[in-house]
């Protein structure tokens, strides 16, 4: 425990037994004698009141009975970096004396050490070998002597200093200073104070690419004062921080690539394009930052934004989205390839989750991977298939006709179907067969008829056959070996239809059924070996 000092006591952050306070007050609580601290806990749960003690208030809390007072003999005001390094580490000079003993052995008097044991000149070569370090929970709280941590580990290229006693961002540049290359830096949990103005702009971490700032109570206003001294920055991680107003980064942040806002709840949707902007960015985390819709005003049905020209993945799971218009606007997002958005109210209008994510995959045409899972090329078909199929009396009593020149569907079914105009581009408009009402589902409407042809025996006449539409392709291998006399695990199957003339189309899954391929009545089956 470092000497206290009551000169720098005030807004200092402590630990009592396990619990982490913040400083508050400093000075006498009559009518009791000696000096007292107020504190402030983090878990409020540990308190006793407000910072008013019999009528006078010395120090505001944010929770009604957040505080204590506690002797100053009480608070550990942590050690600094170097010291926790080593006692983390197994080189500080209390384990070095037991190691001693351990390799020692006594003739008479004399204790004679064995040969290999760990000297000091070995020891500040095992400092200096470390690259990737941590010391969280350490109780860290100040940088030490100058240039002591330069000299003892020159090495050092990642630091986690999450969940320690370091106060403000002021004490985070003075450890950093210190580490000339430091590429990743974790300093979560850890409440400090960080500048409220602009400040010179310092080459402390010209180096770094990753910062984690979660659960630090930072403002995105900070960032933006702190951001000049980031230059190389690739990712930032801010959750949990209270962040409510986004600001737009001019000339800050220009190399982000990654960016996490989780359990932020933001004010509305429309913050993001405050942040759009950001030239590198490609991936954006927003799990749980309270957004309800997402809107590029900027681009109309069927065009692509200039917002957030980069992003490849977006995670927006554990949201308010209930409205299908915010997935249509993803598709205006040039480069998106992976969305993650399960846990929305979007996600409770559809009782069949495959019938969901389907459709969110025919409506984001560029997406390759849906809530961590793969989108292959015949889901996607299939996906874009059933969806024309789905909408296509709706576009018909929109306006939409089988004729171009006729084909003029309404604003209010291209708002809610912006794709569907290039579906028809890309599959044919949806003959009117395909449009029938749904009839009962028995299961004779439920089996397809297929031909079954062998392409490698030409001899061999096609077979047709009537199968559900829900049989998967292994059950259909195994139909196909009873029918054929051929190993079920040596087929191969692929398919044609007349709507997609000269294309086959594998059937590379045996767990799906047909339907995922949206086979068809008349279909034809190919069977090889």
């Amino acid at each position: 425990m470092t000497a206290w000092t009551p000169s720098d006591a005030l807004g200092r952050r402590i630990l009592c037994g396990t619990e982490y306070a913040t400083v508050r007050y400093v000075g006498s609580v009559p009518p009791t004698a000696g000096v007292w601290l107020g504190v402030e806990w983090d878990d409020p749960q540990r308190g006793k009141h407000d910072g008013t003690y019999e009528g006078t208030q010395y120090f505001k809390c944010r929770h009604p009975r957040g505080g204590s007072f506690i002797r100053p003999s009480k608070a550990n005001f942590g050690v600094d970096f170097l010291t926790a390094l080593k006692g983390r580490y197994g080189l500080n000079g209390e384990q070095d004396a037991q190691r001693g003993a351990e390799n020692a052995f006594v003739f008479g008097k004399k204790t004679v050490e064995f040969v290999g044991m760990d000297s000091i000149a070995e020891q500040q070569s095992r400092l200096n070998q470390l690259v990737d370090i941590s010391v969280r929970e350490c109780a860290v709280s100040h940088a030490g002597q100058k240039e002591e941590i330069s000299r003892t580990c020159a090495n050092i290229r990642h630091v986690n200093l999450s969940k320690n006693l370091i106060s403000s961002w002021e004490m985070v540049t003075a450890i950093a200073s210190q580490v000339q290359n430091l590429e990743t830096l974790n300093i979560s949990e850890n409440k400090m104070k960080f500048p409220h103005t602009s400040t010179s702009v310092s080459s402390v971490l010209s180096k770094l690419r990753v910062l984690a700032l979660n659960q630090t109570e930072i403002t995105w206003t900070e960032v933006l004062l702190c951001a000049p001294g980031w230059p190389a920055l690739e990712e930032l991680y801010l959750t949990s921080n209270n962040i409510t107003v986004l600001e737009r980064p001019d000339n800050v942040l220009q190399t982000l690539k990654v960016l996490d806002l989780s359990d932020n709840q933001l004010l509305d949707g429309n913050q993001l394009h405050l942040i759009a902007h950001l030239p590198r960015l490609e991936q954006l985390i927003l799990r749980n930052s309270g957004i309800s819709s997402i809107y590029f005003p900027d681009a109309g049905f069927g065009c692509k934004t200039k917002m957030f020209p980069s992003l490849k993945h977006l995670a927006v799971q554990d949201n308010k989205i209930s409205q299908w218009s915010s997935i249509n606007e993803l598709d205006k997002l040039p480069t998106l390839r992976s969305l993650q958005c399960h846990n929305n109210p979007l996600m409770d209008t559809e009782k069949n989750p495959e019938t969901l994510r389907q459709l969110i995959i025919a409506k984001i045409s560029q997406l390759e991977v849906l809530n961590k899972s793969e989108i292959l090329p015949a889901e996607r078909r299939g996906a874009e298939l059933d969806y024309r199929k789905i909408f296509g009396k709706e576009w018909l009593a929109a306006g939409g006709n089988w004729e171009p020149e006729k084909n003029k569907p309404s604003e209010e079914f291209l708002a809610a179907h912006p794709r569907y105009p290039l579906l028809c581009l890309k599959y044919g408009a949806p003959e009117e067969g395909e449009l029938k009402g749904q009839q009962p589902l028995t299961l004779k409407n439920q089996l397809l008829t297929l031909t079954i042809k062998c392409p490698e025996k030409p001899e061999q006449k096609p077979v047709e056959k009537k199968l559900p539409e829900s049989m998967t392709v292994q059950r259909v291998k195994g139909l196909l070996y009873r029918l054929l006399k051929i190993p079920g695990s040596e087929l191969k199957l692929s398919y044609k239809s007349s709507k997609l003339e000269g294309k086959e189309v594998e059937l590379d899954n045996d767990l799906k059924p047909l339907q995922f391929y949206s086979i068809e009545n008349g279909d034809c089956v190919l069977v090889r070996w």
